[in-house]
């Protein structure tokens, strides 16, 4: 009698094994594929600088914080500033290009002048640092189709954003006003680029910036540069 039974317990022994040994598979690669559908990426990006008055307080939040952050710089600016300009290459952080002079009549004239323009900025971007910068942010944002033209020509990423901490739009902003902008504005997007601005005016914008940082972090953000 228990001879009789004994291949029927084997088999059904062998089908639990068999069925364990599947869920527990699929069960291990749901969370992979759970992950990547809800992972949210927030790109800190400064527009205007360097300066001495507020770059410098920016690099020690993000240092402390261990964030790396997008830095379009204005050619003009970097004389004088050139400590501070190392300081952002040297820290890990991205350098791109925001236009020489950021003086619009000048840099969108004709699209020769806007290459130069662009030439001009890494190049001295480039001089201080080494690096050569592969990113562009347009001054004053807005669409420039012959522009975008010549800037995938010689081979940049144009990066626009999504998301302002309303340091340029807002005047005489408080810290508190730049966090609720900058969490109003990203609002549930699941890939924010936050528009911010570290020239000198803007000295409420380093104040804001590790309430930002831990607003972001609360939310489940992951900090990426470009």
């Amino acid at each position: 009698m228990q001879k009789r039974w004994l291949p029927i317990v084997i088999f059904c022994l062998t089908v639990m094994l068999i069925l364990a040994a599947h869920l527990a598979g699929r069960n291990m690669a749901t969370p992979v594929f759970t992950f990547a559908e809800e992972e949210k990426e927030v790109y800190l990006t400064f527009d205007d600088g360097p300066s001495t008055v507020v770059t410098g307080r920016i690099l020690d939040t993000l240092q402390k914080e261990h964030v790396h952050a997008t830095f379009f710089i204005v050619g003009e600016r970097i004389s004088g500033r050139e400590t501070t300009l190392r300081r952002i290459a040297e820290e890990g952080h991205v350098l791109g290009v925001h236009s020489m002079t950021h003086r619009y009549e000048e840099i969108y004239a004709s699209d020769a002048a806007f290459r130069k323009d662009v030439e001009s900025c890494a190049a001295a971007i480039r001089k201080v640092t080494g690096a050569t910068p592969r990113v562009y942010r347009f001054p004053g944002g807005g669409r420039h189709p012959s522009k975008e033209a010549v800037l995938k020509d010689m081979g940049y990423k144009i990066v626009w954003w999504n998301a302002v901490c309303g340091d340029e739009e807002i005047p005489h902003a408080s810290a508190q006003t730049l966090l609720e902008t900058s969490a109003t504005t990203a609002g549930n997007r699941q890939r924010v680029v936050l528009l911010l601005h570290d020239s000198a005016p803007h000295t409420a914008t380093a104040e804001a910036l590790p309430a930002i940082i831990a607003y972001f972090r609360e939310n489940h953000y992951i900090f990426k540069t470009f």
